[in-house]
């Protein structure tokens, strides 16, 4: 599949500041491996293999990871006599990815905005710090039938979070309140439009608040709704949560062998 996933992971994470005052959010590790790289497993097993990295916050430990890819996932013969750095495994991913410094202080708007020249007409966009065993194969098809320019995905929430409204298909409004019984959430999985882009004004720009809002207000986000799991790594507990679910051999995101 030749489109692409823009992947936002230059946040400074500080609701989970025992892990990212060393390291950015998407490289926390679950079962070893960052949780960047989980989502990038699940995108892959869509046949997604082409990727947009928005780096900010520590960003160049995102670009030494890839950088040194090969190294970090197999084992090494060093031999110091002869200067020569032998890769013992063949373990490799089919990726494409573009590493983008989008600016350390940048909003989420703003990193969208920055990466337009780098993407197709149309994209997949998700934030690099939740997990979730989410269809994209399915939700880029709804994408493609609705003809809408977003087309976001909603979950059931575990907590508390932003409330959609919604009709028939389309989201409507976003407010912040306590969800209660049978509400859904933004799971932050979408699949947009460029054109999109000409709504955001600049670095400042927050992609959950007036591009989103003003979508909504013209019709133009299509919700696709997915029951299956969904969990965000916003704080330690959650990311605990996370390695207890990789370490039980089962972990619901994995659906890649």
């Amino acid at each position: 599949m030749n489109m692409k996933a823009v992947l936002l992971a230059g946040g400074l994470g500080t609701r989970i500041s025992e892990e990212t005052h060393i390291r950015p959010k998407p490289m926390v590790e679950v079962g070893g491996k960052p949780i960047l790289w989980h989502i990038m497993k699940l995108y892959s097993f869509y046949g997604i293999n082409n990727f947009i990295i928005c780096c900010g916050y520590k960003g160049y430990m995102i670009k030494e990871y890839f950088a040194n890819f090969r190294y970090h996932i197999n084992n090494i013969r060093v031999d110091l006599r002869n200067e020569e750095v032998l890769i013992m495994g063949r373990n490799q991913e089919e990726w494409v990815i573009e590493l983008i410094d989008t600016g350390e202080m940048t909003n989420t708007g703003g990193r969208i905005k920055r990466i337009k020249d780098y993407v197709g007409q149309d994209f997949c966009l998700t934030y690099g710090d939740g997990l979730s065993n989410v269809n994209i194969s399915q939700l880029i098809s709804h994408h493609k039938a609705s003809r809408k320019m977003v087309t976001l995905t909603s979950v059931k929430p575990p907590g508390r979070f932003g409330r959609l409204s919604y009709e028939r298909g389309n989201v409507v409004g976003f407010s912040e309140k306590e969800v209660k019984e049978g509400e859904r959430i933004n799971g932050g999985f979408f699949v947009l439009q460029k054109d999109v882009i000409d709504h955001i004004e600049g670095d400042d720009t927050v992609w959950e608040g007036y591009p989103l809002e003003k979508l909504a207000d013209i019709g133009q986000i299509c919700e696709y709704r997915h029951d299956g799991f969904w969990q965000p790594m916003d704080t330690l507990r959650e990311k605990i949560l996370l390695e207890q679910l990789w370490g039980s051999g089962n972990a619901p995101w994995k659906l890649w062998k």
